[in-house]
């Protein structure tokens, strides 16, 4: 089987290659990157990379060329920040979509899987689970909630112009990872916030709006949900994450404090002020995410795929927590062997 994976450098991008390489049935995995990757590391010595952005205009041609005779695309890329920019996300979260999916067809890859979100759910119930017939409007705030709803407007006229290409389209929670953390602070927190001293001193409390209640999942999960459905040649989405459910007392006991509840306008007016004042890179789309999508089911994926996660939602908050706090990165990079 050969795989192409784009954004192959990023946390979900690293993992899935980790998890591609164990496969006797992958003979060929080659990645898509913007930029190309520093570090070497022996676990990614058999891939072989391409340098692209795909928001480029050209790109979907390009792409094409990259994709002709591979079995399965795993689109992976999307840009957090500029969270200032939003036409910079669009390039590359939408329109970049756009070639990938133009690229795919011209190829005619056999299958294409692409990471949604919890994200791009219409707002939700938090008492009760929903399956992946819920809608997909998302959360009009947040414009990372907007370019993902806007995706599954893409891949459902995909589906319907190109129906001999399997789709597969996951929904997971929050990806978190502690390889990944010292980038993820970096996307929500910024260099404006020291957060070295969570190594030394506990936090007297966690201020939390009630409402802010999530789900998440670690990033090797959902790359094993990836390969589950490429082995399969399973369509459809998927729901992934992991349990329990997050809330302010599941932060608070992570971190070993208290729960401070606030009101979800105070947190929000908070977020607004501080991304304003570019002193953090969270803006308040990000608490009206946490306080209105929906609790999702994952029974699907557990009984098409057999996925089961095996890292709880409390170790894989750990991690990230930990690994913020000792500045931990993805450092094993897969080393340029093609061009």
């Amino acid at each position: 089987m050969r795989v192409v994976v784009v954004g192959a450098t990023g946390n979900l991008g690293s993992a899935m290659l980790t998890r591609l390489s164990r496969e006797p049935s992958v003979t060929e995995i080659v990645g898509v990157a913007r930029r190309m990757p520093i570090a070497t590391d022996p676990r990614y010595s058999g891939v072989y990379w391409h340098q692209l952005d795909i928001g480029e205009t050209s790109a979907a041609a390009r792409l094409a060329g990259i994709f002709a005779g591979a079995d399965a695309v795993v689109h992976l890329a999307w840009a957090l920040q500029p969270n200032h920019d939003e036409e910079s996300l669009w390039r590359t979260n939408v329109e970049g979509t756009k070639n990938v999916l133009a690229a795919v067809a011209a190829a005619r890859v056999p299958q294409i899987a692409y990471p949604s979100s919890i994200a791009a759910y219409s707002p939700g119930p938090k008492t009760r689970r929903v399956d992946e017939s819920w809608p997909t409007g998302g959360v009009p705030t947040s414009h990372y909630s907007r370019h993902k709803a806007i995706n599954e407007r893409a891949f459902d006229r995909f589906e319907e112009d190109h129906p001999s290409i399997v789709v597969t389209r996951f929904r997971p929670g929050f990806i978190f990872s502690r390889d990944a953390a010292t980038e993820i602070a970096g996307l929500f927190v910024g260099k404006l916030i020291p957060l070295g001293w969570l190594r030394f001193f506990h936090a007297p409390f966690v201020p939390l709006p009630p409402q802010f209640v999530a789900q998440v999942v670690h990033s090797s999960d959902v790359a094993d949900a990836f390969w589950r459905a490429l082995d399969r040649r399973a369509a459809g989405a998927f729901n992934i994450a992991a349990e329990p459910v997050i809330d302010g007392k599941a932060v608070a006991s992570v971190l070993d404090t208290r729960w401070l509840p606030i009101r979800l306008r105070v947190a929000r007016f908070a977020a607004k002020v501080t991304w304003k004042l570019r002193l953090q890179n969270s803006d308040p789309g990000w608490i009206d995410l946490g306080a209105l999508v929906p609790i999702m089911s994952t029974e699907r994926a557990r009984r098409e795929l057999g996925w089961e996660p095996s890292v709880s939602s409390l170790d894989a908050l750990e991690e990230i927590l930990h690994g913020v706090a000792e500045h931990a990165r993805v450092t094993a990079s897969p080393q340029l062997r093609g061009m």
